[in-house]
């Protein structure tokens, strides 16, 4: 499998492109990146959580998608870690559900080694909550399936300043419950060890057999 490096600064329309063309070939691979200034809304999406007018956006040179991935509206903003695991889910004869649990836990895993933080995952509002304030959301989490092969993933909040997500209630939440690794004190200078910490713990369950049962 393909493992990329952090890309910076990726618009989410080239992005769109790329998992297309990657679930057309049924190729493997799992993308580190961050995206330009965005908001994205999932097929779930209520346009009451937009607070904004799509022209206040584009002043702001902020751009807007309606994408065909679970949830609804989220932001993308410089300072995020966003991870797309793109696996071919025929192949490896694996279950959405399977695959869901290793990517979360993967997540979990990794932000705990990094920073002992403890996340815990709320499936009504798909995403990843600090354990000691429920509330407080820094993993946002929507995965598309489409043919079995997987695209989309998760956008964990580093060192983002969290401006974009006031102009909607994220997931129907008050934007005041975004949180980032930055803005918890911790020291958001160790993404590239949370890349590491994912890594190594997702590809070594997504190969094992043992946790399906």
């Amino acid at each position: 499998m393909i493992i990329t490096n952090k890309i910076p600064n990726i618009p989410y329309s080239r992005y769109d492109k790329i998992q297309n063309f990657l679930r057309k070939k049924r190729r493997e691979i799992l993308i580190f990146l961050e995206h330009s200034s965005c908001i994205t809304a999932g097929i779930n999406y209520k346009i009451e959580n937009l607070l904004v007018k799509e022209d206040f956006l584009k002043e702001k040179k902020i751009d807007l998608f309606f994408l065909k991935r679970g949830g609804d509206f989220t932001a993308h903003e410089k300072g995020q870690l966003v991870i797309y695991p793109h696996i071919d889910l025929k192949k490896r004869n694996l279950h959405i559900t399977n695959f869901l649990k290793v990517f979360i836990d993967s997540i979990q895993v990794a932000i705990f080694q990094t920073w002992k933080l403890q996340t815990v995952y709320n499936e009504a509002d798909p995403g990843l909550y600090i354990q000691e304030n429920p509330k407080k959301k820094i993993v946002s989490i929507g995965v598309s399936f489409k043919s079995f092969f997987t695209s989309f993933g998760a956008a964990i909040n580093i060192q983002n300043n969290l401006e974009i997500f006031s102009y909607i209630n994220p997931c129907g939440k008050d934007s005041k419950d975004i949180v980032s690794i930055k803005s918890l004190g911790l020291d958001y200078q160790k993404e590239n060890a949370l890349i590491k910490n994912f890594t190594e713990k997702f590809l070594q369950k997504i190969e094992e057999r043992h946790w399906l049962s």
